[in-house]
């Protein structure tokens, strides 16, 4: 009876707390329906010019930021050589993505790195830093279940205005503190192309930008992980008497 008591209790727990979390869901869809069409804007060393060469007026923006223990060099290499996929939250968002729009399972061989893997799905490269920031860009439909990234050359980009699409433009930025620490910064700006591609990417956006948050959040983690890692495996080497294995 005590055991039975017990399972019941968990169940009532458990149920309870999905409540919780489809409840908080919604609450963020439907403030993310509210915010769309009035980004916030930044201003200072916050304000990323390059990305306002490309879009400088967007209908939604994410921003995200984690202080890093570790030189920029390091965080921006660690940020574009990222494996977002060993995450198993990030990997469940995609799979929720596939099977809430119906989309053909991806069972093409990709690379892993950030980079590399979005260059391999369309991304085109807007603009690069070396060591400090890269931006990419693509128009798309994401509203599709089979999503397809087009790249746009850099000086056609911010003009581009084909009916019924969809601008993003992405920054990986990390800005040095010092020697050996670094603030890792990235933004993502999206506008449609007209009202049609509007109403569609406001409904696309408000229903899954819960799980875009969540992936940027936790890959704040896994960047700043990553650096910090290499910072260290770069000071334990500097410490190694020489001919010390």
């Amino acid at each position: 009876m005590a055991s039975g008591v017990r399972v019941g209790s968990a169940a009532k727990w458990g149920a309870a707390g999905l409540g919780v979390g489809i409840a908080a869901y919604g609450a963020y869809a439907g403030a993310a329906w509210l915010r769309y069409g009035h980004p916030t804007r930044t201003y200072g060393r916050e304000k990323d010019r390059e990305l306002d060469r490309f879009i400088p007026q967007f209908d939604v923006v994410e921003r995200h930021r984690v202080y890093v223990n570790a030189s920029a060099s390091r965080t921006f290499a660690a940020a574009c050589q990222l494996d977002m996929l060993r995450s198993p939250l990030v990997r469940a968002i995609f799979k929720g993505r596939e099977l809430l729009l119906g989309s053909t399972p991806d069972e093409v061989g990709r690379p892993h790195e950030l980079l590399a893997l979005t260059k391999a799905l369309g991304w085109g490269m807007l603009a690069h830093i070396p060591g400090r920031e890269i931006i990419m860009g693509a128009v798309t439909q994401p509203w599709k279940s089979d999503v397809v990234f087009r790249p746009v050359p850099p000086a056609d980009f911010a003009a581009f205005h084909e009916p019924d699409y969809v601008k993003i433009a992405w920054t990986l930025r990390a800005d040095p503190v010092g020697d050996d620490a670094s603030i890792f910064r990235t933004e993502t700006r999206a506008v449609a192309t007209d009202s049609a591609a509007r109403g569609k990417f406001r409904a696309y956006w408000s229903l899954l930008s819960p799980g875009i948050v969540l992936i940027r959040l936790t890959s704040l983690g896994l960047v700043r992980r990553d650096a910090e890692r290499r910072q260290q495996g770069a000071r334990s080497h500097e410490l190694t008497p020489v001919g010390v294995a």
